[in-house]
């Protein structure tokens, strides 16, 4: 029962991505190297289901990735970004 909680929740909170890829850097110089754009102009990450850990920039620069839960828990907020709505 637990478990079904957590995934609903989870599901819901996801639901609120915009897939403006901000997060992601998409309006910056280096994105990562992961994300890419739909014809809709929405962006979407090409490894999603195992981003988290050590993911390369465009131009080859190392960083973490980590759940936006996280990045939100440090402060970071991206304008117009669906989870501000938490």
């Amino acid at each position: 029962m637990y478990i079904r909680k957590q995934e609903t929740e989870e599901a819901e909170y996801e639901a609120r991505c915009r897939r403006c890829g901000a997060c992601c850097g998409a309006g910056g110089a280096d994105p990562c190297a992961n994300l890419v754009r739909a014809e809709n102009g929405a962006y979407m990450c090409k490894s999603y289901d195992t981003r988290i850990g050590v993911q390369h920039t465009v131009s080859g620069r190392t960083f973490t990735c980590i759940p936006i839960r996280d990045v939100r828990r440090f402060g970071v907020r991206f304008e117009g970004c669906g989870y501000d709505r938490i």
